[in-house]
């Protein structure tokens, strides 16, 4: 079984910060690309920002230099500090990843359950 967990999430003042983790455990023997997505009430879901292995990073426009993705491989975590944090970014962050859980085996994808960020004054 794999499982990612998000975590970090909360209410933040607009120009706030906050820093989303997403740690994987389980059968794991190497992660690909990791993701943040976020889904606002009533919208689809959208692509955040990623980052391969190699941390090679894509944003959004919208979080372009507000936002910055990481990975620590040895600990299979990914983050996301979030800075100028605006209402509009209120939404349920998820993290996804492609994981190879075993040598011989291909690549799934799976998401973890979800954190609760909130931009309000």
């Amino acid at each position: 079984q794999v499982q990612l967990v998000e975590s970090g999430g909360g209410l933040v003042q607009p120009g706030g910060s906050l820093r989303l983790s997403c740690a994987a455990s389980g059968s794991i023997f190497s992660i690909n690309d990791m993701g943040w997505y976020r889904q606002a009430p009533g919208k689809e879901r959208e692509l955040v920002a990623t980052i391969t292995r190699g941390a090679s990073t894509n944003y959004i426009k919208s979080v372009k230099g507000r936002f910055t993705v990481s990975r620590d491989n040895a600990k299979n975590t990914m983050f996301l500090q979030m800075n100028s944090l605006k209402p509009e970014d209120t939404a349920v962050y998820y993290c996804n990843a492609d994981i190879k859980r075993l040598p011989w085996t291909g690549v799934s994808t799976y998401w973890g359950q979800g954190t609760q960020v909130t931009v309000s004054s």
